[in-house]
C-alpha cells in the first residue's frame, strides 16, 4: 500500500522574489532545518541571470564545476552554452559561452563538460561534445545516436551515459500527401572515458545499450504494461528514452521511457538493457489521488474521479536511503503529437462504455470529466467505446526500488500545495496567467527532478513546469517522504512576454552541495525555459 505526505500540514517557506510585486502572506514567513534532523527547509530566492528569451529555450538544462565556481546553461535558442560566473548567487553574470549546436544537456565532472547535441535533422545520429570548464576548451566529440536529449556522467566519471530519445520527425506513411516519416531507434549510449593529463581525452569510446532484442517482444511488453504504439513502429523504434540517473557504484542506470510508461535497466558495464519496467497505473478515484480535471469548473477542484492516469516521468535521480538504492522521479506526462498522428483527446469526444460508466452524460460535462485530456490509446471495448480513461502524468513524483517496484507517491499533495499557496492563480499556465487552465492537461506538471543532502537529510526538489515554483521533500525513510518546503520566484501580476513576471516553466533542477558552493550553503540552480532565466536559490 503507497503512503503519502499531506502537503497541507506544509509550515510556510521563506520566498524573495526580486520584483516588486508582493507573493501571497501565506508565503512570507521562514522554517528552519535543525543540524542532523530532517524536516522544513529555508528555500530562499537569491538571484537571476537573464537570456532575454523569451519562451525561446534561452535557460534548459545546467551543471555548475565547483573549481571556477561556474554554471553552465544551455540556450537551445542560441545553440549555446552560457557561462554564467556565479560567486555572488545574487548577481549571476555570463562571461562566455561554448558553440554547441543543437544542445539538449549539459553535465560536469571533475572540471570536465559534457554536451549532448541533436543533430541538425533530428533523426539522424547526434554527438557528445567535451570542452575543459576552466578555458572552454574543446577535447573531443563522439558520436551517439539519435536525439541525445540528457547526458550524465557515473558518480566516479569514468562514463558517461546519454538519453537518445529517437523521436520521428513525423508518423506519415509512405506514398501520402505529406512526406514519409521518419522514426530512428531509441537508444542509450554509454561513453567510456580515458582522460590522460592536464584533462586531456586519450580516448572517448561510446557503446550502445539497444532495445532491438526487444523488437521480437512486442506482444509480451504490451501485455505488462509498456505502451507500444506509434503507427508502424518496432519496439526500438518506438521507445524512447528521456532521462537518466545512476547507481551510486556507477554500474546501473534507471532510464525514464516516457511515452512508454516504462523504466529501463541497464546494465553500463556491458551497455545492455537488462529489463523493461512497466510503470503501471495511477487510481485517481481513490482518497488522497484526486486531481483537478476541468479548467471550466471556476478554479481549484481536487477531487476523486474515474481516472487512471499514466505516470510517464520526465526527470529522475538516484538515491541512497536506509540501506537501499532508490529513484525518485517527476511525473509529467507527455503526449505524442506529430504530423498524421496526435495521441490526446478529451474525454466528451469519445464514447464511453455503458457498463463502465453508466453516468457518462454527467462525467462528460465541461465542468466534470469532459474537458479532460486522455490517451487514445486508453482501452476500449470490441466496439471502440473508452472502457477505461487514462490520463496522460501522475501530477506527483513517485519513489520506486532498484527494480523498479513503486514505494511511495505523493498523491494530489502538488495540486493541494499550489492551491493553497496561490489559490487565484491555481493551475496557470507558464507562458500567461491563466488561472486553471492546465487543469484539464497535466495540472503543474512536474518535471525536473534531483536530490541533495542538507546536514545529513537528503532532500528532492521538483521544479514544477506550469505554474512553476520548486517543491522539496524530506528523503529520510523513501517509503513516507515528508513535505519540506516551496518556493516560487513567479510573479503572477507581471507581464511574462514583457519579462516583467519573474521566472517560467522550470526545466532543469540542479543541487549544489555546501562544500562546492561559493557562498558555503547549499544552492539550487533552476533553468526556467520559458522566461529563459537561470535562477539561483539558497537552500538553508
Amino acid at each position: 500500500m503507497k503512503k503519502r505526505s499531506t502537503l497541507l500540514a506544509l509550515a510556510t517557506v521563506t520566498v524573495m522574489a526580486a520584483t516588486t510585486a508582493l507573493l501571497p502572506s501565506a508565503l512570507a514567513t521562514g522554517s528552519h532545518t535543525k543540524p542532523g534532523q530532517g524536516g522544513k527547509l529555508d528555500l530562499t530566492f537569491l538571484g537571476r541571470y537573464e537570456s532575454g528569451k523569451y519562451d525561446e529555450g534561452g535557460a534548459e538544462i545546467t551543471a555548475y564545476d565547483s573549481k571556477t565556481r561556474k554554471v553552465f546553461t544551455i540556450n537551445a535558442q542560441a545553440g549555446t552554452v552560457d557561462i554564467l560566473d556565479i560567486r555572488n548567487p545574487a548577481k549571476p553574470r555570463k562571461t562566455g559561452q561554448l558553440a554547441t549546436p543543437g544542445a539538449n544537456s549539459v553535465s560536469i565532472h571533475d572540471g570536465l563538460v559534457a554536451v549532448a547535441q541533436q543533430a541538425e535533422a533530428k533523426t539522424d545520429r547526434g554527438t557528445v561534445a567535451f570542452f575543459r570548464a576552466s578555458d572552454g576548451r574543446k577535447l573531443k566529440e563522439v558520436r551517439v545516436g539519435a536525439l541525445p536529449d540528457m547526458v550524465t556522467f557515473t558518480p566516479k566519471g569514468d562514463r558517461v551515459v546519454v538519453a537518445n530519445e529517437g523521436e520521428p520527425d513525423s508518423y506519415c506513411p509512405p506514398g501520402g500527401e505529406e512526406p514519409a516519416g521518419v522514426d530512428p531507434v531509441g537508444s542509450v549510449s554509454v561513453i567510456d572515458l580515458d582522460r590522460g593529463r592536464g584533462g586531456d581525452l586519450r580516448r572517448a569510446t561510446a557503446r550502445t545499450a539497444g532495445f532491438e532484442k526487444w523488437d521480437r517482444k512486442k506482444d509480451e511488453l504490451t501485455r505488462d504494461g509498456v505502451l507500444i504504439y506509434g503507427p508502424n513502429a518496432s519496439v526500438s523504434q518506438d521507445i524512447e528514452p528521456e532521462y537518466v540517473a545512476v547507481s551510486k557504484d556507477g554500474r546501473t542506470a534507471w532510464v525514464t521511457l516516457q511515452e512508454n510508461n516504462a523504466l529501463a535497466l541497464v546494465d553500463l558495464r556491458r551497455a545492455e538493457v537488462e529489463k523493461i519496467v512497466p510503470l503501471g497505473k495511477k487510481d485517481h478515484s481513490k482518497p488522497g489521488n484526486g486531481l483537478d480535471a476541468s479548467d471550466k469548473d471556476g478554479g481549484a477542484n481536487i477531487r476523486t474521479w474515474p481516472v487512471k492516469g499514466l505516470y510517464k516521468p520526465d526527470g529522475i535521480h538516484a538515491f541512497t536511503a536506509r540501506g537501499g538504492e532508490y529513484t525518485v522521479s517527476a511525473n509529467e506526462g507527455d503526449a505524442r503529437d506529430w504530423d498524421c498522428y496526435a495521441e490526446e483527446v478529451r474525454v466528451k469526444d469519445v464514447e464511453l462504455n455503458p457498463k463502465a460508466f453508466p453516468d457518462a452524460a454527467a462525467l462528460q460535462k465541461d465542468d466534470a470529466l469532459g474537458r479532460l485530456n486522455i490517451t487514445t490509446t486508453s482501452p476500449t471495448d470490441s466496439q471502440g467505446r473508452v472502457t477505461e480513461l487514462n490520463s496522460l502524468g501522475g501530477r506527483s513524483i513517485s519513489v520506486r526500488d532498484e527494480r523498479g517496484r513503486l514505494v511511495w507517491d505523493s498523491g494530489d499533495d502538488l495540486e493541494q500545495l499550489t492551491a493553497k499557496a496561490f489559490g487565484k492563480n491555481f493551475n496557470t499556465d507558464h507562458a500567461e496567467n491563466a488561472p486553471d487552465s492546465r487543469s484539464d492537461n497535466k495540472g503543474p506538471e512536474p518535471e525536473g527532478i534531483t536530490t541533495g543532502s542538507v546536514r545529513g537529510t537528503t532532500y528532492a526538489f521538483v521544479g514544477l513546469e506550469r505554474i512553476g515554483g520548486i517543491a522539496a521533500y524530506d528523503l529520510s525513510d523513501p517509503r513516507r517522504p515528508k513535505a519540506a518546503g516551496y518556493v516560487n520566484s513567479r510573479d503572477f501580476e507581471g507581464d511574462p512576454e514583457a519579462g516583467t513576471a519573474g521566472d517560467l516553466g522550470p526545466e532543469g533542477v540542479l543541487f549544489v552541495a555546501a562544500k562546492d558552493s561559493p557562498t558555503g550553503d547549499a544552492l539550487l540552480v533552476v533553468g526556467n525555459e520559458v522566461s529563459g532565466t537561470t535562477s539561483i536559490y539558497r537552500v538553508g
